[in-house]
Protein backbone atom coordinates (compact mmCIF):
# COMPACT_ATOMS: atom_id res chain seq x y z
CA UNK A 1 0.00 0.00 0.00
CA UNK A 2 1.31 3.60 -0.59
CA UNK A 3 1.67 5.58 1.99
CA UNK A 4 2.42 9.27 2.28
CA UNK A 5 5.30 9.91 4.91
CA UNK A 6 4.89 13.83 6.47
CA UNK A 7 7.27 15.89 8.35
CA UNK A 8 6.32 15.53 12.18
CA UNK A 9 5.78 19.50 12.29
CA UNK A 10 3.05 19.21 10.26
CA UNK A 11 1.09 16.33 11.98
CA UNK A 12 -1.48 17.93 14.66
CA UNK A 13 -0.31 17.35 18.07
CA UNK A 14 -3.80 16.00 19.00
CA UNK A 15 -2.86 13.22 16.77
CA UNK A 16 0.13 12.37 18.30
CA UNK A 17 -1.41 12.76 22.38
CA UNK A 18 -4.22 10.87 21.13
CA UNK A 19 -1.89 7.90 19.74
CA UNK A 20 -1.33 7.39 23.17
CA UNK A 21 -5.07 7.70 24.57
CA UNK A 22 -6.27 4.97 22.08
CA UNK A 23 -3.62 3.01 21.02
CA UNK A 24 -2.14 2.01 17.84
CA UNK A 25 -5.24 0.13 16.43
CA UNK A 26 -7.11 3.54 16.56
CA UNK A 27 -4.64 6.30 15.66
CA UNK A 28 -1.14 5.85 13.71
CA UNK A 29 0.75 8.79 13.21
CA UNK A 30 3.38 8.28 10.23
CA UNK A 31 6.98 9.89 10.14
CA UNK A 32 9.58 10.21 7.79
CA UNK A 33 10.92 6.94 6.00
CA UNK A 34 14.28 6.42 7.47
CA UNK A 35 16.26 6.98 4.51
CA UNK A 36 14.78 10.89 4.39
CA UNK A 37 15.67 11.50 7.98
CA UNK A 38 19.22 13.96 7.92
CA UNK A 39 22.32 12.61 9.48
CA UNK A 40 22.97 13.88 12.51
CA UNK A 41 26.38 13.42 13.84
CA UNK A 42 26.08 15.23 17.50
CA UNK A 43 24.19 13.77 20.06
CA UNK A 44 20.03 15.03 19.74
CA UNK A 45 19.46 17.17 22.00
CA UNK A 46 16.18 16.10 24.47
CA UNK A 47 15.02 19.88 24.57
CA UNK A 48 15.22 20.42 20.74
CA UNK A 49 11.81 19.48 18.37
CA UNK A 50 11.82 17.50 15.74
CA UNK A 51 11.21 20.73 13.47
CA UNK A 52 14.31 23.03 15.81
CA UNK A 53 12.09 24.52 18.08
CA UNK A 54 13.29 24.58 21.46
CA UNK A 55 11.43 23.39 24.66
CA UNK A 56 12.04 26.35 26.81
CA UNK A 57 9.07 25.45 29.35
CA UNK A 58 7.74 22.81 31.41
CA UNK A 59 4.45 23.06 29.80
CA UNK A 60 6.28 22.86 26.26
CA UNK A 61 8.22 19.49 27.49
CA UNK A 62 4.63 18.01 29.10
CA UNK A 63 2.17 18.97 25.95
CA UNK A 64 4.38 19.46 23.21
CA UNK A 65 8.36 17.47 23.63
CA UNK A 66 7.28 14.73 25.78
CA UNK A 67 4.51 13.00 23.69
CA UNK A 68 6.67 13.43 20.44
CA UNK A 69 9.94 11.47 21.85
CA UNK A 70 7.44 9.10 23.01
CA UNK A 71 5.96 8.62 19.70
CA UNK A 72 9.13 8.51 17.73
CA UNK A 73 10.71 6.28 20.00
CA UNK A 74 7.60 3.73 19.59
CA UNK A 75 7.94 4.33 15.84
CA UNK A 76 11.58 4.13 14.90
CA UNK A 77 12.90 1.61 17.50
CA UNK A 78 10.77 -0.55 20.27
CA UNK A 79 7.43 -0.57 18.49
CA UNK A 80 3.82 0.93 19.41
CA UNK A 81 2.91 -1.00 22.66
CA UNK A 82 -1.37 -1.25 23.11
CA UNK A 83 -3.31 0.56 24.93
CA UNK A 84 -3.88 -0.72 28.77
CA UNK A 85 -6.34 -3.33 28.55
CA UNK A 86 -9.94 -2.26 29.60
CA UNK A 87 -9.77 -4.62 32.36
CA UNK A 88 -7.01 -6.25 34.76
CA UNK A 89 -8.01 -9.39 37.13
CA UNK A 90 -5.64 -10.29 39.68
CA UNK A 91 -5.89 -13.41 41.89
CA UNK A 92 -3.79 -14.08 45.55
CA UNK A 93 -3.10 -17.65 44.60
CA UNK A 94 -1.27 -18.50 47.87
CA UNK A 95 0.08 -16.14 50.71
CA UNK A 96 2.72 -17.40 53.65
CA UNK A 97 2.93 -15.05 56.41
CA UNK A 98 5.65 -16.29 58.10
CA UNK A 99 8.39 -16.37 54.92
CA UNK A 100 11.90 -15.83 55.84
CA UNK A 101 11.19 -16.76 59.19
CA UNK A 102 8.86 -14.74 60.07
CA UNK A 103 9.64 -11.08 58.29
CA UNK A 104 7.85 -11.27 55.82
CA UNK A 105 5.03 -12.38 53.42
CA UNK A 106 4.98 -14.20 50.61
CA UNK A 107 2.10 -13.88 48.09
CA UNK A 108 1.55 -15.64 44.60
CA UNK A 109 -0.36 -13.57 42.33
CA UNK A 110 -1.78 -14.74 39.07
CA UNK A 111 -2.52 -11.40 37.11
CA UNK A 112 -5.15 -11.40 34.13
CA UNK A 113 -5.42 -9.64 31.09
CA UNK A 114 -6.75 -9.40 27.18
CA UNK A 115 -8.60 -12.55 25.74
CA UNK A 116 -9.18 -15.51 27.89
CA UNK A 117 -6.57 -17.68 26.13
CA UNK A 118 -3.80 -14.22 26.61
CA UNK A 119 -0.60 -15.88 28.41
CA UNK A 120 -0.81 -14.70 32.64
CA UNK A 121 1.60 -12.76 34.17
CA UNK A 122 2.62 -15.02 37.83
CA UNK A 123 4.00 -12.71 40.46
CA UNK A 124 5.81 -13.64 43.38
CA UNK A 125 5.32 -10.51 46.10
CA UNK A 126 7.55 -10.66 49.12
CA UNK A 127 6.26 -7.77 51.86
CA UNK A 128 8.11 -6.66 55.46
CA UNK A 129 5.54 -7.80 58.34
CA UNK A 130 7.62 -5.45 60.15
CA UNK A 131 6.05 -2.18 59.38
CA UNK A 132 3.66 0.61 60.22
CA UNK A 133 2.56 1.65 56.61
CA UNK A 134 1.88 0.18 53.22
CA UNK A 135 5.72 -0.66 52.00
CA UNK A 136 7.51 0.80 49.19
CA UNK A 137 8.86 -1.96 46.61
CA UNK A 138 10.88 -2.95 44.05
CA UNK A 139 9.40 -4.52 40.29
CA UNK A 140 11.33 -6.37 38.00
CA UNK A 141 11.45 -9.38 35.99
CA UNK A 142 13.56 -12.50 36.76
CA UNK A 143 15.39 -14.86 33.94
CA UNK A 144 14.32 -17.97 35.39
CA UNK A 145 11.32 -18.04 37.19
CA UNK A 146 10.08 -17.15 40.55
CA UNK A 147 10.96 -20.33 42.04
CA UNK A 148 15.09 -19.36 41.43
CA UNK A 149 14.27 -16.59 44.15
CA UNK A 150 13.41 -18.13 47.17
CA UNK A 151 14.09 -21.39 48.92
CA UNK A 152 10.56 -22.95 49.14
CA UNK A 153 9.35 -25.69 47.43
CA UNK A 154 5.52 -24.44 47.27
CA UNK A 155 6.09 -21.27 44.36
CA UNK A 156 4.98 -22.43 41.43
CA UNK A 157 7.13 -23.16 38.17
CA UNK A 158 6.88 -21.34 35.17
CA UNK A 159 5.32 -23.32 32.08
CA UNK A 160 6.61 -21.21 29.72
CA UNK A 161 9.45 -22.08 27.44
CA UNK A 162 13.11 -21.29 28.92
CA UNK A 163 16.35 -20.82 27.57
CA UNK A 164 18.84 -23.30 28.84
CA UNK A 165 20.40 -22.73 32.47
CA UNK A 166 20.54 -24.55 35.87
CA UNK A 167 17.53 -26.73 36.51
CA UNK A 168 15.77 -26.44 33.08
CA UNK A 169 15.31 -29.71 31.25
CA UNK A 170 14.26 -29.26 27.13
CA UNK A 171 13.36 -25.48 28.18
CA UNK A 172 10.93 -26.02 30.80
CA UNK A 173 11.83 -25.45 34.70
CA UNK A 174 12.30 -27.98 37.01
CA UNK A 175 12.65 -28.40 40.58
CA UNK A 176 16.28 -28.48 40.42
CA UNK A 177 16.58 -24.59 39.77
CA UNK A 178 14.84 -24.10 42.92
CA UNK A 179 16.55 -21.19 44.70
CA UNK A 180 19.69 -21.08 42.33
CA UNK A 181 19.03 -17.12 42.07
CA UNK A 182 18.59 -16.00 45.65
CA UNK A 183 22.01 -14.61 45.69
CA UNK A 184 21.32 -12.35 42.89
CA UNK A 185 17.97 -10.87 43.99
CA UNK A 186 19.05 -11.17 47.86
CA UNK A 187 15.31 -10.53 48.87
CA UNK A 188 16.25 -10.75 52.58
CA UNK A 189 18.35 -7.38 52.25
CA UNK A 190 15.43 -5.86 50.48
CA UNK A 191 13.06 -7.09 53.28
CA UNK A 192 15.22 -6.06 56.51
CA UNK A 193 15.15 -2.61 55.01
CA UNK A 194 11.44 -2.21 54.86
CA UNK A 195 11.02 -2.58 51.16
CA UNK A 196 8.66 -5.25 49.31
CA UNK A 197 9.65 -6.97 45.89
CA UNK A 198 8.44 -8.31 43.35
CA UNK A 199 9.01 -10.03 40.38
CA UNK A 200 7.67 -12.30 37.47
CA UNK A 201 9.30 -14.61 34.75
CA UNK A 202 10.40 -12.71 32.13
CA UNK A 203 8.77 -15.56 29.65
CA UNK A 204 5.12 -15.16 30.86
CA UNK A 205 5.24 -12.05 28.10
CA UNK A 206 7.52 -13.16 25.91
CA UNK A 207 9.98 -16.20 25.91
CA UNK A 208 12.76 -14.38 24.29
CA UNK A 209 12.70 -15.70 20.80
CA UNK A 210 12.52 -14.85 17.89
CA UNK A 211 8.87 -17.12 17.51
CA UNK A 212 6.63 -15.57 19.74
CA UNK A 213 3.70 -17.50 19.43
CA UNK A 214 3.89 -18.58 22.89
CA UNK A 215 3.99 -14.38 24.23
CA UNK A 216 0.83 -11.73 24.40
CA UNK A 217 1.52 -9.94 21.23
CA UNK A 218 -0.24 -12.09 18.88
CA UNK A 219 -2.93 -12.26 21.35
CA UNK A 220 -3.53 -8.42 21.53
CA UNK A 221 -4.00 -7.73 17.91
CA UNK A 222 -6.26 -9.09 15.29
CA UNK A 223 -7.22 -12.65 14.37
CA UNK A 224 -4.38 -13.59 11.19
CA UNK A 225 -2.60 -10.19 11.27
CA UNK A 226 0.88 -10.28 10.73
CA UNK A 227 2.87 -7.68 12.95
CA UNK A 228 3.87 -4.57 10.78
CA UNK A 229 7.21 -2.69 10.62
CA UNK A 230 6.38 -0.42 13.51
CA UNK A 231 4.78 -3.06 15.83
CA UNK A 232 6.11 -3.75 19.27
CA UNK A 233 9.39 -5.72 19.70
CA UNK A 234 10.08 -7.34 22.95
CA UNK A 235 11.36 -5.06 24.64
CA UNK A 236 8.71 -2.89 24.53
CA UNK A 237 6.50 -6.03 25.36
CA UNK A 238 8.53 -7.07 28.56
CA UNK A 239 7.83 -3.11 29.11
CA UNK A 240 3.92 -3.61 29.13
CA UNK A 241 3.89 -6.68 31.16
CA UNK A 242 5.66 -4.41 33.72
CA UNK A 243 2.89 -1.88 33.66
CA UNK A 244 0.27 -4.59 34.19
CA UNK A 245 2.11 -5.83 37.33
CA UNK A 246 1.95 -2.11 38.50
CA UNK A 247 -1.83 -2.16 37.72
CA UNK A 248 -1.63 -4.49 40.30
CA UNK A 249 0.26 -3.03 42.89
CA UNK A 250 -1.15 -0.29 43.08
CA UNK A 251 -4.61 -1.95 44.35
CA UNK A 252 -2.63 -4.05 46.59
CA UNK A 253 -2.93 -2.59 50.68
CA UNK A 254 0.36 -4.06 51.62
CA UNK A 255 2.15 -1.70 48.81
CA UNK A 256 2.54 1.85 48.64
CA UNK A 257 1.33 2.80 45.56
CA UNK A 258 2.61 6.11 44.92
CA UNK A 259 6.52 4.26 45.75
CA UNK A 260 7.10 1.73 43.46
CA UNK A 261 10.18 1.50 42.07
CA UNK A 262 11.14 -0.39 39.00
CA UNK A 263 14.62 -2.44 38.35
CA UNK A 264 16.22 -5.18 35.63
CA UNK A 265 19.51 -6.70 34.92
CA UNK A 266 20.62 -6.28 31.11
CA UNK A 267 18.26 -6.93 28.64
CA UNK A 268 15.28 -6.68 31.11
CA UNK A 269 17.49 -3.71 31.99
CA UNK A 270 16.24 -1.88 28.74
CA UNK A 271 12.36 -3.16 29.80
CA UNK A 272 12.40 -1.54 32.80
CA UNK A 273 13.84 1.80 31.63
CA UNK A 274 11.37 1.50 28.69
CA UNK A 275 8.54 1.09 31.46
CA UNK A 276 10.08 4.09 34.02
CA UNK A 277 9.72 5.79 30.69
CA UNK A 278 6.62 5.44 29.38
CA UNK A 279 4.83 5.35 32.94
CA UNK A 280 4.63 8.40 35.32
CA UNK A 281 2.94 5.90 37.82
CA UNK A 282 6.19 4.35 38.32
CA UNK A 283 8.10 6.82 40.91
CA UNK A 284 11.91 5.55 40.24
CA UNK A 285 13.53 3.91 37.64
CA UNK A 286 17.00 1.47 38.10
CA UNK A 287 18.33 -0.28 34.61
CA UNK A 288 21.73 -2.30 35.62
CA UNK A 289 24.10 -2.63 32.93
CA UNK A 290 21.51 -2.43 30.10
CA UNK A 291 23.80 -1.49 27.50
CA UNK A 292 23.13 -0.54 23.48
CA UNK A 293 19.05 -0.02 23.02
CA UNK A 294 18.63 0.47 26.56
CA UNK A 295 21.07 3.14 28.61
CA UNK A 296 23.98 3.51 26.43
CA UNK A 297 24.21 5.94 23.03
CA UNK A 298 23.26 3.87 20.02
CA UNK A 299 25.96 6.47 18.38
CA UNK A 300 28.24 5.16 20.82
CA UNK A 301 31.71 3.75 19.98
CA UNK A 302 32.63 1.63 22.55
CA UNK A 303 30.64 -1.90 22.79
CA UNK A 304 28.00 -3.55 21.27
CA UNK A 305 26.53 -1.40 18.51
CA UNK A 306 22.60 -1.53 16.56
CA UNK A 307 23.78 -3.43 14.42
CA UNK A 308 25.25 -6.09 16.27
CA UNK A 309 21.93 -6.11 18.46
CA UNK A 310 19.70 -6.39 15.48
CA UNK A 311 21.36 -9.32 14.05
CA UNK A 312 21.34 -10.97 17.44
CA UNK A 313 18.26 -10.26 18.61
CA UNK A 314 16.36 -9.65 15.88
CA UNK A 315 12.80 -9.73 17.84
CA UNK A 316 13.82 -7.02 20.34
CA UNK A 317 13.03 -4.07 18.45
CA UNK A 318 10.32 -3.04 15.67
CA UNK A 319 11.55 -3.87 12.43
CA UNK A 320 11.95 -0.49 11.46
CA UNK A 321 15.50 -0.21 14.11
CA UNK A 322 17.18 -2.78 11.47
CA UNK A 323 17.07 0.13 8.62
CA UNK A 324 19.98 1.73 11.54
CA UNK A 325 21.96 -1.08 11.53
CA UNK A 326 25.38 1.62 9.43
CA UNK A 327 23.20 4.70 10.22
CA UNK A 328 22.43 4.90 13.91
CA UNK A 329 23.23 8.99 13.58
CA UNK A 330 20.45 9.45 11.32
CA UNK A 331 18.12 8.50 14.48
CA UNK A 332 16.04 11.56 15.40
CA UNK A 333 16.56 10.56 19.22
CA UNK A 334 19.17 8.76 21.09
CA UNK A 335 19.43 7.18 24.57
CA UNK A 336 19.76 10.27 26.35
CA UNK A 337 16.71 11.19 25.39
CA UNK A 338 14.90 7.60 26.40
CA UNK A 339 16.71 8.80 29.97
CA UNK A 340 15.03 12.48 29.70
CA UNK A 341 11.69 10.82 29.79
CA UNK A 342 11.82 9.82 33.06
CA UNK A 343 12.28 12.94 34.36
CA UNK A 344 11.27 14.86 37.07
CA UNK A 345 11.74 10.85 38.90
CA UNK A 346 15.07 9.66 40.20
CA UNK A 347 16.34 7.67 37.87
CA UNK A 348 20.06 5.68 38.54
CA UNK A 349 22.45 4.15 36.08
CA UNK A 350 24.29 1.37 37.59
CA UNK A 351 27.14 -0.36 35.99
CA UNK A 352 30.30 -2.42 36.16
CA UNK A 353 34.33 -1.49 35.52
CA UNK A 354 34.82 -5.16 33.20
CA UNK A 355 31.11 -4.89 31.15
CA UNK A 356 32.80 -2.49 28.86
CA UNK A 357 30.12 -4.37 25.83
CA UNK A 358 27.50 -2.29 28.53
CA UNK A 359 29.51 0.98 27.47
CA UNK A 360 29.62 2.32 31.62
CA UNK A 361 31.28 5.69 29.72
CA UNK A 362 28.45 5.81 27.29
CA UNK A 363 25.55 5.93 29.97
CA UNK A 364 27.41 8.63 31.81
CA UNK A 365 27.07 10.74 28.99
CA UNK A 366 23.27 9.53 28.91
CA UNK A 367 23.10 11.62 31.99
CA UNK A 368 24.71 14.46 31.38
CA UNK A 369 22.48 15.28 28.23
CA UNK A 370 19.70 14.20 30.21
CA UNK A 371 20.40 16.49 32.82
CA UNK A 372 19.15 19.87 31.39
CA UNK A 373 15.08 18.13 31.15
CA UNK A 374 15.53 17.59 34.96
CA UNK A 375 17.06 21.30 35.80
CA UNK A 376 14.01 22.39 33.36
CA UNK A 377 11.78 20.68 35.17
CA UNK A 378 13.32 22.02 38.85
CA UNK A 379 14.21 18.44 39.70
CA UNK A 380 17.85 18.75 40.17
CA UNK A 381 19.97 16.32 38.52
CA UNK A 382 23.12 14.86 37.57
CA UNK A 383 25.64 16.60 40.52
CA UNK A 384 28.41 14.36 39.36
CA UNK A 385 30.43 16.34 37.21
CA UNK A 386 32.87 13.21 36.08
CA UNK A 387 32.71 9.83 36.97
CA UNK A 388 32.36 9.05 40.57
CA UNK A 389 35.01 6.44 41.79
CA UNK A 390 34.27 2.62 41.89
CA UNK A 391 32.06 1.59 44.28
CA UNK A 392 30.80 5.11 45.41
CA UNK A 393 27.20 6.31 44.94
CA UNK A 394 26.76 9.95 43.34
CA UNK A 395 24.25 12.18 44.63
CA UNK A 396 21.30 13.76 42.72
CA UNK A 397 18.09 12.60 41.78
CA UNK A 398 20.15 11.57 38.23
CA UNK A 399 22.29 8.80 40.05
CA UNK A 400 25.35 6.91 38.80
CA UNK A 401 26.97 3.49 40.43
CA UNK A 402 30.00 1.52 39.13
CA UNK A 403 31.60 -1.31 41.32
CA UNK A 404 34.24 -3.70 40.28
CA UNK A 405 32.88 -7.04 38.36
CA UNK A 406 31.80 -8.11 35.64
CA UNK A 407 28.13 -7.90 34.01
CA UNK A 408 25.88 -9.67 36.08
CA UNK A 409 23.65 -8.49 39.29
CA UNK A 410 24.69 -9.02 43.12
CA UNK A 411 23.88 -8.16 46.79
CA UNK A 412 26.24 -5.35 46.41
CA UNK A 413 24.21 -3.91 43.60
CA UNK A 414 20.92 -4.01 45.88
CA UNK A 415 22.38 -2.17 48.19
CA UNK A 416 23.30 0.25 45.93
CA UNK A 417 19.42 -0.02 45.09
CA UNK A 418 18.31 0.36 48.64
CA UNK A 419 20.74 2.84 49.28
CA UNK A 420 19.39 5.60 46.50
CA UNK A 421 15.81 4.74 47.22
CA UNK A 422 16.61 5.98 50.99
CA UNK A 423 18.12 8.87 49.51
CA UNK A 424 15.24 10.06 47.78
CA UNK A 425 12.14 8.63 49.38
CA UNK A 426 13.77 8.58 53.00
CA UNK A 427 13.58 5.31 54.55
CA UNK A 428 10.89 3.00 55.10
CA UNK A 429 9.00 3.41 58.41
CA UNK A 430 9.75 -0.11 59.64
Amino acid sequence: MYRTYLPLETIPLALVVAFFLLGAAAVHAEFPEVSKLPSRPDLPDPLTMFDGERVLTKEQWIKKRRPELKALFQHYMYGFMPAAPDKVEAKVEREDAKAFDGKATLKEVTISFGPPDTPKIHLLLVVPNNRKAPAPVFLGMNFNGNHTLVNDPAVRLPTAWMPPGAGVKDNRATDAGRGTQIDVWALEQSIDRGYAVASFYCGDVDPDRPDVREGVQPHLRKKGEEPGPHDWGTIAAWAWGLQRAVDYLRTDKDIDKDHIAVVGHSRLGKAAIVAGAFDERIGLVIPLQAGCGGTSPSRGKVGESVKVINQHFPHWFDATFTEFNDHPDRLPFDQNCLAALVAPRPLLYCCAVEDTWSNPQGQFAMLQSADAVYRLLKAGGLEAKEMPEVGHLSDGVLGYYIRPGKHSMTKGDWKAFLDYADKHWGKPGV
